[in-house]
């Protein structure tokens, strides 16, 4: 190879390092973007890197401001990409991170590389076929190590998305920006030269040839477990949560079966004072005491208030949640329509099923709540179908919904977020329990979800 020759290869070389770099970069950030429009917007990720790297020559600048500018630009243009700041910051840290730690891994194995392979002196055309030869060699392992760190850092962040707060974020940073300095540092001490003399850190000491590289995997690795721990530690907050939420519509649960209990005892009461009250109407009747018997059924009206359940769904349980929502929707003009019917007893536990009734239509109610009034609705159906028994709730809503990648919507409150959101997952688990599932479909404004239970019998 010729000097003319190798001059080129340098310049096709540098192109080649950009773009596959750019890539890996692409590729690692492609799990984490939304979908929609999600080809400009790795297009967009990709060009950063792509063109900051080519135009502005980076290797000109001072060492370690590339993946500081690289970053920045990403934070910059992370609204546009479907990121938020925090999550594009981890990101960046995380590959970059990842590259030094690969880069300083496979720089010691090219110092032995070099040392076992005789260095000619001539001609000079296999001086630069060699070169050649081995920085191509550096740049394919790197390359090779570099993407499965990365690979096996994306698998982990998609196990578990980690809520990025500024605590959480200041955690997870830690260990890849020791890792990204630490990296900087030991680049600045492999070459030197003092006074025209080459001085290499692995020749003068053979011993860095195994601490920098166990190093930089401690670094790496410290990084992977930082958000393997984080992971766990957010698993346990949402179990928390959800076993809290649990326990509260529990008791919400308790105090509607006590109310329906109360209420049927009531009525059973009123039953018995009944024939009191008629034979005491028929005697004032026959005596013609017309006046004393409108003053006695007036009296009765005011004794007997609040016996009437507007909606009769066939269980006492289910009675008080549908009513309940009612009274609510109507109060802020939601138009309640209902077809609900319980089973049998036997089959399906009532508890269970206000479970399911009490999150569905709890959800209903505050996302018609968003909508103008007017156009307000929810509509629950429950039937039996053969052995299933098919509970579904539609309602009105506004907005779009954005769903998780456990197929649930992602919930969009801000305030105390570990305690919303886990309405649904309730209702999923509890479905579960009978074998059954639950099904979300979004129909331009109108959003359902449909509970397919299957009865004990049949388990």
């Amino acid at each position: 190879m010729s000097a003319p020759e190798f001059r080129i290869f340098n310049q096709v070389f540098s192109l080649g390092v950009a773009l596959l770099y750019a890539s890996l970069l692409t590729a690692f950030f492609r799990p984490f973007v939304p979908q929609e429009k999600k080809r400009w917007k790795l297009l967009l990720v990709f060009s950063i890197y792509l063109l900051f790297a080519v135009v502005c020559n980076h290797p000109a600048l001072p060492q370690g401001s590339f993946g500081l500018i690289v970053t920045a630009l990403l934070l910059v243009v992370s609204n546009w990409i479907g990121l938020e700041k925090s999550q594009g910051f981890l990101l960046s840290l995380l590959y970059f991170n990842a590259r030094i730690s690969s880069g300083l891994v496979v720089e010691s194995l090219y110092f032995l590389l070099e040392r076992w392979l005789p260095l000619p002196t001539e001609p000079p055309e296999i001086v630069f076929f060699r070169a050649a030869v081995m920085v191509m060699l550096f740049l394919l392992s790197h390359a090779t190590l570099f993407a499965v760190m990365l690979y096996a850092l994306q698998r982990q962040l998609q196990k578990q998305r980690i809520p990025l707060h500024r605590r959480e974020l200041c955690y997870l940073s830690l260990v890849p920006t020791a890792g990204i300095l630490f990296g900087q540092v030991i680049s600045r001490l492999l070459i030197d030269f003092q006074d025209g003399v080459l001085f290499q850190l692995y020749a003068r000491h053979p011993a860095f040839l195994a601490v920098v590289p166990a190093l930089a995997l401690l670094f790496y690795g410290g990084a992977y477990l930082t958000i393997a721990f984080q992971q766990g530690m957010a698993a346990l907050q949402a179990e928390r949560a959800v076993l809290f939420a649990e326990r509260q519509q529990t008791q919400t649960i308790r105090a509607r079966i006590h109310e329906a209990e109360q209420f049927y005892t009531r009525i059973h009461q009123l039953k018995h004072e009944m024939r009191g009250h008629l034979t005491n109407i028929k005697g004032l009747t026959q005596r013609g005491e017309y006046a004393s018997l409108e003053d006695y059924i007036a009296r009765m009206d005011e004794s007997i208030p609040g016996f009437a359940l507007a909606l009769q769904t066939g269980n006492p349980v289910t009675d008080v949640i549908v009513n309940d929502i009612r009274r609510r929707s109507l109060d802020v003009g939601i138009h309640f329509q209902v077809d609900f019917h319980f089973p049998a007893p036997g089959a399906y536990d009532a508890f269970d099923v206000g479970i399911i009734l009490q999150n569905l239509l709890q959800n209903a109610v505050e996302a018609c709540e968003n909508v103008n009034e007017g156009a307000r609705f929810i509509a629950l159906t429950g039937k039996r179908t053969g052995r299933f028994f098919l509970i579904e709730v539609k309602n009105a809503f506004t907005g779009t919904v954005v769903f998780g990648p456990d197929g649930l919507p992602v919930t969009t409150k801000l305030e105390d977020a570990p305690m919303h959101g886990i309405g649904l997952a309730n209702v999923r688990r509890e479905a579960e329990k009978y074998r059954g599932e639950l099904e979300l479909k979004v129909n331009q404004q109108e959003f359902s979800a449909t509970v397919l239970l299957q009865e004990r019998s049949s388990l």
